[in-house]
Parts: structure tokens; C-alpha cells; sequence
């Protein structure tokens, strides 16, 4: 179906695996066990923590914000990957690519500035104890939240919109498992540099500016516990910042594979797997990496799971 300059297509096909079938079961079956496990972990974490008034703190306030967005952000996804993956009309309408392109990156852009203001509080409780509760107030935290979510909803309008501006030659085929800016600048033809320039230069500030601070965080929190004397203590700081880390970890390596190098430049394949890794597989891990690793998390759950039965029986 060719698309010409001066329009848009009805719909795209989203090719995927579909020259591998096996795998493209395999996925489906994947996905199909992932996605529950996703929302009902997310959905535990948000619960826990505004029931339990044992996590009514700073951290566990971000953690809320980072559940939420991780449901939306693997629904904005995998419902459309199921169905493609399970059916041979393997398309998403032009409408509905816009929409999963709009949510998917205010969602990614978000966690990306998140994750550093998460490792900020947990800097500011390791390193700075006896002024945390004056710094990280409910004001301080609410203003964070709102700056992060304000700039991730900027950076995905207005990268998006650019990149649905581009012209579309030949066939309304994308090779990829969903709508991504990387992918729709590779399908465009004409002057595409700039775009891919700016795409570049606008996740370094997204991506590598962030991860840099959350070091620069860890670095210092790092050297305040080897100063803790006692094992004890340096445990307990350990065990508020060793999950965090690990999803840092999760969450910036694909991505900054996948967006801080020329669109042009990415492999057939590298695109698919590095959606269902920071799309799929973080978002899926997140709840249970704070819930495995966090005593306050797990006795939280317990009570409300115990609290639960007591009501019904």
C-alpha cells in the first residue's frame, strides 16, 4: 500500500517477527503471562503504600508515581502486541499509532527524569539524615513529581509531532512491534539528518544527563557508607538503595542503546528487543525487585493481605 508525501496512511502493518511464527508464539505466550503480572505488581505497590501509613514517606511516594507509569506505560504497548501477535492482520491505525506513540514516550521521558530525582531522595536521606525531612517535604515532593512528569509530557509532544511531520514515501510498513520515533524516522525519506540530530541531542538531556546525576548521587552515597561504622548501618542504606540501582541499571541500558545513536545506524532486530526490555520486561520486574529487596514493602503487603481476609471472613 504506498503512502504518498502529502498524506498519511489509514493504518500500519507492524511486521515484527512475523518471518519467525515460532517466535512469534513464543512472545504471545510471553506477553500473556508478563502482562498480568505487571499490572497486578504495580497495583500492589500504589496499594500498599497509600493504605500502609508506614510508607506514607518520600520514597515510597516516587515509587507510587514509578508504578503508575509503568502500567501505563506497558498498556500502552502490550494489548496492541497481543493482538498482532496472535491474529494475521498484523496493523495499527494511524490514529492508534499516534496515541501509542504519544503515551509510550511521555511515559519513557518520565521515568527517565524519575529515576534520578528517586536516587536525589535516596542521596538526600543517606548523605543529608538530619535535614531529609526538612528538604524532601510533601511541597518539595509534589513539586518534583509534577516538574518530571510536566517535562517528560514536553520532550514525547513535541519529538513526536516532529516526527509525524516528516513525509512518508513507499509502503506504510514498519519493521518493529509497535510505533517508535527511532523507527518512524528510519521509515521516512528526505531530509531526515536533522531529525535524527535532534533526536540525539535531546536524549543526551533525557537520558545521559539524568544517569549521570543518579551516579554522581550513588558515588556520594557510596562514600557516606563506607564512613558508616557500624555493618548494621551500612546494611540498612545498602537495602534502600540496592533496588533502585539494579531498576536504574534495567531501565537506561536498553534505552540508551536504542535512542542515543543514529536511527539510521540501528540494527533490523535491535529496535524489537530493546521495546520488550524497557517496555515490557522493567516495568514487569520493578514491583517485584522493591518488593523482594524491601522489608517495609513485604510486612505492608502481609498486613494488608491479612487485613483483607479479616474483612471478608
Amino acid at each position: 500500500m504506498a503512502v504518498s508525501n502529502e498524506s498519511h496512511p489509514e493504518e500500519f502493518i507492524l511486521l515484527g517477527f512475523a518471518d519467525r511464527p515460532w517466535l512469534e508464539l513464543l512472545l504471545f505466550i510471553i506477553l500473556l503471562i508478563t502482562y498480568p503480572m505487571a499490572m497486578m505488581g504495580n497495583i500492589a505497590i500504589i496499594l500498599v503504600s497509600k493504605v500502609d501509613i508506614h510508607l506514607h514517606s518520600p520514597m515510597y511516594f516516587f515509587l507510587t508515581n514509578l508504578s503508575f507509569l509503568d502500567m501505563c506505560y506497558t498498556t500502552s504497548i502490550v494489548p496492541q502486541m497481543l493482538f498482532n501477535l496472535g491474529s494475521s492482520k498484523k496493523t495499527i491505525s494511524y490514529l492508534g499509532c499516534i496515541l501509542q506513540l504519544y503515551v509510550f514516550h511521555i511515559m519513557g521521558g518520565t521515568e527517565c527524569l524519575l529515576l534520578a530525582i528517586m536516587s536525589f531522595d535516596r542521596y538526600v536521606a543517606i548523605c543529608r539524615p538530619l535535614h531529609y525531612t526538612l528538604i524532601m517535604n510533601q511541597c518539595t515532593c509534589l513539586l518534583l513529581a509534577t516538574i518530571v512528569w510536566l517535562i517528560g509530557a514536553t520532550y514525547a509532544v513535541s519529538e513526536a509531532t516532529v516526527t509525524l511531520l516528516l513525509p512518508l514515501c513507499g509502503l506504510n510498513e514498519l519493521d518493529h512491534l509497535l510505533c517508535e520515533i527511532p523507527i518512524l524516522i528510519k521509515t521516512s525519506c528526505g531530509e531526515k539528518e536533522a531529525n535524527e540530530l535532534a533526536l540525539s541531542v535531546v536524549c543526551i538531556f533525557m537520558l545521559a544527563v539524568p544517569l549521570c546525576l543518579t551516579l554522581a548521587s550513588y558515588a556520594n552515597i557510596g562514600h557516606t557508607i563506607l564512613n558508616i561504622k557500624t555493618s548494621e548501618g551500612r546494611r540498612k542504606a545498602l537495602g534502600t538503595c540496592s533496588s533502585h540501582l539494579l531498576v536504574v541499571f534495567l531501565f537506561y541500558g536498553p534505552a540508551i542503546s536504542m535512542y542515543l545513536q543514529p536511527p539510521s545506524s540501528i540494527f533490523r532486530d535491535q529496535p524489537k528487543f530493546m521495546a520488550l526490555f524497557y517496555g515490557v520486561v522493567t516495568p514487569t520486574l520493578n514491583p517485584f525487585i522493591y518488593t523482594l529487596r524491601n522489608k517495609n514493602v513485604k510486612g505492608a503487603l502481609g498486613r494488608l493481605v491479612s487485613g483483607t481476609f479479616r474483612s471478608i471472613y
